[in-house]
């Protein structure tokens, strides 16, 4: 967790309005974005804040001739991402937005036994606005010499909504934090305050269907409802 989310509602001029992302990066609906895709990411540069793309899987400068680290590194725990090494330079450093409106959880069905399918959900805003996940991010320069830009997003406790499918959950900035998440000048223990679960109220979940557990395919059939369930057909009367 987080392993899957979308960016599916917003038309790409209130996302561009909303995190101020000019013109200079392409804005496109995703319903499955998964380790390993370029994401919409912004940035704290030295002419303020800047959109961008980053590869999701944080690969560590000191790691760059293993880019396959990355898949491993999409997720950061909030507890120990200010003194694991892995993180802590990112953490210090080079923090980012990473832009949604949604995330995938799945739910194994218990009463179907050990080998159970997992039901999933998606999970947004109670408002369905689009947010900011706490992202870290990182500069690695490949054996080729080209720039390997990655990152990974930071997870919490999950608020207890959403711990019966899940105990962990990414933290989502409020509208407000996202500054003070980018500024350089904010101090470890600001930045800690900000690493908590949405409320309960904040959010709202919903099931979907099997087909966002392709993760090679990102189209709105990834929101869609489960099917119901099949009804087993009465036994035949024998008499």
């Amino acid at each position: 967790m987080c392993g899957r989310y979308t960016l599916s509602a917003p038309d790409p001029g209130t996302l561009r309005s909303r995190f101020g992302l000019g013109e200079t990066v392409a804005v496109e609906r995703r319903y499955n974005i998964a380790a390993g895709d370029e994401v919409l990411s912004v940035v704290a540069g030295d002419h303020g804040a800047a959109a961008t793309r980053l590869r999701w899987g944080l690969v560590p400068h000191w790691a760059a001739d293993r880019p396959s680290v990355g898949p491993s590194m999409i997720n950061a725990r909030a507890e120990t991402v200010c003194n694991k090494a892995v993180f802590r330079s990112a953490f210090e450093r080079r923090r980012c937005l990473i832009i949604a409106d949604g995330f995938y959880e799945w739910r194994r069905l218990e009463e179907h036994g050990a080998r159970a399918p997992k039901q999933a959900y998606w999970i947004t805003r109670a408002d369905h606005a689009p947010f900011a996940f706490a992202g870290l991010w990182a500069t690695a320069r490949t054996p080729q010499g080209e720039a390997l830009r990655t990152c990974a997003i930071v997870t919490t406790a999950a608020n207890p909504k959403l711990e019966a499918i899940h105990d962990r959950m990414p933290v989502i900035l409020d509208a407000e934090a996202e500054g003070a998440w980018l500024d350089a000048a904010s101090g470890t223990d600001e930045l800690r305050a900000l690493l908590r679960a949405l409320p309960d109220d904040a959010i709202a979940l919903r099931a979907v269907g099997s087909t966002v557990n392709d993760a090679r395919y990102d189209g709105p059939g990834c929101l869609e409802p489960p099917r119901p369930a099949a009804i087993a057909a009465p036994p035949p009367r024998l008499f």
